[in-house]
């Protein structure tokens, strides 16, 4: 029998305080952005989604674009996010209704299927295609190899969370055995924690590793993603009774997002970061540029964000792997917890 969902699911920090949008954009901003809007006019009833996200971080940076660039709001979308600090915590909200959808890792919609409740997610945009993870290291490596982690403590996330799985997994590939992986840090607390001298490895997202390296605290080492390879670590989810309730609005967010990632991939440096920074305050304007372009170099965002079969598996192959998913509870149909029919209807 799988553990209860909090347990499981990524819990990766205690601090659920809303996080604030950018101010309204200017007039002149407005104006620009109704001169370059699609042929496609913004509803005229504008619909309040309840967002959440499992963390702020870069890594999604798509859907801070689809704010910061008025995408949402062409689409008749007005965007209320907090950040849950956690997968479970976003799973949890869609349940309780305190959220009309959640980004969130997709073995959550995995776990809640299995519970048989009545209360079902479901995966229908899929934004990431890596894990979004690096591997710091507190002196200089040279030509690093998995061995180098060999006797030593590495600062991980926490069990049961899609990072955690995938370094575990990674590990598992590499035959790296007697590296000490410290799970037990809430995410808000690990670079701190690295910093004051614990650990002689850490494994963080942007733009906390890039931060770290400007302190001169931490060493690049690895990119977890592209070391793995393919691996769909954070979804759009929300239930299967809102989904069906509100198409309109489901679609029209895919739309939206979609938008941010084609900007993205054709934006300057320098425009990028001028969208970002309101989302990363106190952040340094060269640490958001390494940190898309880090994501970027990886492949982490598809103009097409679809959950497909083969990463289905992929996904199901490291739950099963890391002992999270017994091999009998492998959902044999992927449409039991993924409907991609409003990604399939993108041009």
């Amino acid at each position: 029998m799988l553990l209860c969902l909090m347990l499981m699911i990524a819990a990766c920090g205690t601090n659920n305080e809303p996080q604030a949008s950018p101010p309204p954009a200017s007039a002149e901003e407005g104006a620009a952005a109704e001169e370059n809007r699609t042929e496609t006019e913004a509803p005229a009833e504008v619909v309040t989604v309840k967002f959440s996200e499992v963390i702020r971080s870069i890594f999604y940076a798509p859907h801070y674009v689809a704010i910061g660039q008025g995408f949402f709001e062409e689409e008749g979308l007005e965007i209320d996010m907090n950040t849950a600090q956690g997968s479970d915590k976003g799973a949890a909200a869609l349940i309780a209704g305190t959220a009309d959808i959640s980004l969130v890792g997709p073995e959550t919609a995995i776990y809640i299927y299995n519970q048989e409740g009545d209360n079902k997610i479901k995966i229908f945009h899929q934004l990431t295609m890596k894990d979004g993870s690096f591997l710091l290291s507190r002196e200089p490596i040279e030509d690093f190899s998995w061995s180098d982690l060999e006797g030593k403590t590495v600062i991980g996330w926490r069990p049961g969370s899609a990072p955690q799985m995938v370094m575990n997994s990674q590990l598992l590939r590499e035959g790296v055995t007697g590296a000490d992986v410290v799970t037990n840090l809430a995410s808000p607390a690990m670079a701190g924690a690295f910093a004051s001298g614990q650990g002689d490895f850490i494994q963080l997202f942007e733009p906390v590793a890039s931060t770290l390296e400007l302190e001169g605290a931490a060493h690049y080492v690895a990119s977890i993603g592209e070391m793995y390879g393919n691996f769909p670590e954070t979804s759009y989810v929300a239930t299967g009774d809102y989904i069906a309730s509100n198409p309109e609005v489901v679609e029209r967010f895919v739309r939206a997002v979609t938008k941010g990632t084609a900007w993205l991939m054709t934006a300057g440096d320098d425009e990028i970061a001028e969208v970002l920074m309101p989302f990363f305050e106190g952040t340094p304007k060269e640490v958001v540029i390494q940190s898309v372009n880090r994501y970027k170099a990886q492949d982490t965002w598809s103009e097409k964000p679809e959950l497909t079969q083969e990463m289905f598996d992929i996904l199901q192959d490291v739950l099963v792997e890391n002992g999270v998913l017994k091999e009998e509870e492998r959902i044999t149909e992927m449409s039991d917890v993924v409907d991609m029919s409003f990604v399939n209807q993108l041009p």
